[in-house]
């Protein structure tokens, strides 16, 4: 499958790639252009559009609530995973203005900015930030076991 998004890329348009590899198409391939040539680009090579105007795959509100793209995908191709369901809290935080934000949110987004800055192109900065997403993923399983508590070391 390919997927195409706008370039510069920050947390949504990595988190989704990061989303859609690891747990829709393994093998998915995306593509970064221009916001105004997007759709276009969809259309001539047959490539699924994502958090970009006009799209299905893009931000939403449902009662009054606004998500994101990431949660767009979780939706659509029906993910029921708890920790995913986690991360797609923090994800949200970081890229939307959520009344019930997560922390960790503005850690993943100033994370984002950082990565954006020192990555050659998208390309690049998927590399760089998939490890960070599989962390963010695993911390979220392991919240999930502790019952949402967080131990603290002496050390």
């Amino acid at each position: 499958m390919k997927w195409v998004t706008r370039e510069k890329a920050k947390v949504d348009r990595i988190a989704c790639p990061w989303l859609v590899r690891r747990f829709v198409d393994k093998d998915a391939e995306f593509f970064f252009v221009p916001a105004g040539e997007v759709l276009n680009f969809a259309k001539n090579e047959n490539a699924i559009p994502f958090d970009t105007p006009g799209c299905e795959l893009m931000h939403y509100v449902e009662n009054n609530y606004e998500y994101v793209s990431f949660d767009a995908i979780i939706r659509k191709y029906k993910l029921r995973d708890p920790a995913l369901l986690e991360l797609a809290k923090i994800v949200r935080s970081a890229d939307a203005n959520p009344v019930d934000a997560k922390p960790e949110g503005a850690g993943l987004e100033a994370a984002a900015l950082g990565f954006r800055q020192i990555a050659k192109d998208d390309h690049e900065n998927m590399k760089l930030q998939f490890p960070l997403y599989d962390a963010l993923y695993a911390y979220c399983k392991w919240r999930l076991e502790k019952g949402g508590k967080l131990e603290h070391s002496s050390s």
